[in-house]
């Protein structure tokens, strides 16, 4: 699978510069970013579910226990509602927390705290009060935990002013996307797609940092465009390389985060290619591949396409448990690779 330049920045005169990078895990990218940026600042520390001599729900706490301690690594009561709300009140106390959730589907039970607290103080104080909190919480399908353990609830929080929301989909960008939310002065809603844990990939060593609402172009194309979101991304690259075999260029567009989101880069696109698609695992109603579906159609995007905007996304049911429902209930490369032989039949608008 083909993962672009994720090693490298931009210069000052806009020049490549490569960086030193080592081989990782998605899930050892996170880990060491927690403990380095504890390490680095003595006002971060971790809360949430087992997350100490247990590790967290999917290990990746593992160990840090042993270096900072029961005062840093705060194992919490079974209760999201105390975990949103002690994390919010660290912050605005001049604390620096990093939450998690053992699934983001029990963020719901949080959205008093979240949504109606966290993500207004610091309006509501005119900017007086900063809320440096990042969630962190593992979403989507793919291994089997079930309908209430495998949504894909993104929308829900892009939905509300005040919050950031990221959806890294590759090691480095895991690690560069969480330092950054990290050292942020608001609330970042950071979502790790559970089946990429044990992905690996290089990661840039040293301070890496990637800006929230930059885009990243994956794979350059000119035929179409695919915007894809979080584990979409590699399902769209393997498509993309399938159609490459067929003289087709597909570009692919991860835009890492959904607040703030990057819509230049993907209008650029799309200006160029006059064909978009857009993939989520979500269920379309209501899913942010609308959204993005929406800025396309009014920006100077619109002028250049060929073909009607088209979504792919999740069938309209709860995730099921059986393993070949559940590959039915959201797109694989398969539905992919057929919705862009269907959008390039598609005559011009």
């Amino acid at each position: 699978m083909t993962i672009s330049h994720p090693q490298s920045l931009t210069g000052a005169a806009g020049e490549a510069v490569e960086l030193p990078s080592q081989k990782m895990t998605y899930g050892a990218a996170i880990r060491q970013v927690l403990q380095e940026e504890m390490r680095r600042d003595p006002r971060v520390f971790l809360m949430g579910e087992d997350i100490g001599i247990y590790g967290g729900a999917f290990g990746l706490t593992k160990g840090l226990l042993e270096e900072f301690g029961e005062e840093r690594i705060r194992d919490t009561p079974i209760s999201e509602q105390a975990i949103a709300g002690c994390a919010i009140g660290a912050a605005l106390s001049g604390m620096r927390p990093v939450a998690e959730f053992q699934f983001s589907d029990f963020m719901t039970l949080a959205m008093d705290q979240i949504v109606n607290q966290g993500a207004k103080l610091r309006f509501m104080f005119g900017g007086k009060a900063e809320v440096p909190v990042v969630f962190r919480a593992p979403l989507g399908s793919g291994l089997g935990f079930a309908a209430q353990h495998s949504q894909s609830l993104e929308a829900w929080f892009a939905h509300v002013p005040g919050l950031k929301v990221v959806l890294p989909s590759t090691p480095a960008d895991a690690n560069g996307l969480l330092r950054t939310a990290i050292r942020d002065p608001n609330i970042v809603i950071f979502l790790e797609h559970k089946a990429l844990y044990n992905l690996q990939d290089m990661v840039p060593t040293g301070d890496w940092q990637i800006p929230l609402g930059k885009a990243d172009v994956k794979r350059k194309g000119k035929h179409l465009t695919i915007i894809a979101l979080s584990i979409m991304v590699h399902r769209a690259l393997a498509v993309a390389g399938r159609l490459a075999e067929e003289g087709i260029e597909a570009e692919v567009i991860d835009p890492r985060s959904l607040r703030p989101l990057d819509e230049e880069t993907m209008v650029d696109s799309v200006c160029k290619t006059g064909r978009v698609l857009i993939v989520q695992e979500a269920v379309l109603t209501g899913g942010f591949g609308g959204e993005i579906a929406a800025r396309l159609a009014a920006s100077k995007a619109f002028y250049y396409l060929d073909a009607p905007i088209m979504r792919l996304g999740g069938a309209e049911i709860p995730i099921p448990y059986q393993v070949q429902l559940e590959k039915r209930a959201t797109p694989q490369e398969e539905d992919i690779y057929q919705a862009v032989r269907l959008l390039l039949q598609q005559k011009p608008v």
